[in-house]
């Protein structure tokens, strides 16, 4: 060991897609009738844009997947239909994705991008433009004295 400082991947306090998403102890495969898969995504940002990647293996872009936008919101849908044909056995999952993500800033959503490539959906938002405002000084007046000479 080199003394570096370890790094910290998970929070200690997850998202409740996080919590909601897994299966329960002693309960393989168990979920809500109606919950949709958590959609595993990750977010970087750099020059001038923010990039989110979301793996959705064997969907058909034009068909299965569905990108919405909010303010600062970004919601992809996707719905994976389980084939006919029988199986001896299927580890795959089948039925409703989604996952939203939340930027810091509003999102322009006539500049998003989305292209969908070996599994993976790449979206990619422009980073509006940080408007500073030079900082002013502002003066301090002095009140003037109550009409009448009045003193409090």
């Amino acid at each position: 060991m080199t003394g570096d400082k370890v790094e910290r991947r998970h929070s200690l306090f997850p998202d409740l897609n996080d919590w909601f998403g897994r299966e329960f102890p002693g309960l393989p495969g168990w979920r809500p009738g109606a919950a949709a898969h958590s959609i595993p995504v990750e977010v970087t940002s750099g020059g001038g844009v923010y990039v989110l990647r979301a793996e959705l293996p064997g969907m058909d872009p034009d068909n299965d997947i569905s990108i919405t936008v909010d303010d600062n919101l970004i919601t992809v849908s996707a719905e994976h239909s389980e084939s006919t044909e029988d199986k001896e056995h299927s580890e795959f999952r089948y039925g409703s994705f989604r996952r939203t993500v939340r930027l810091p800033a509003t999102i322009p959503a006539d500049d998003v991008e989305a292209s969908y490539a070996d599994g993976i959906l790449t979206i990619r938002v422009p980073m509006p433009e940080e408007r500073t405002t030079p900082g002013r000084t502002i003066p301090v007046k002095r009140a003037d004295k109550p009409a009448g000479g009045a003193t409090s």
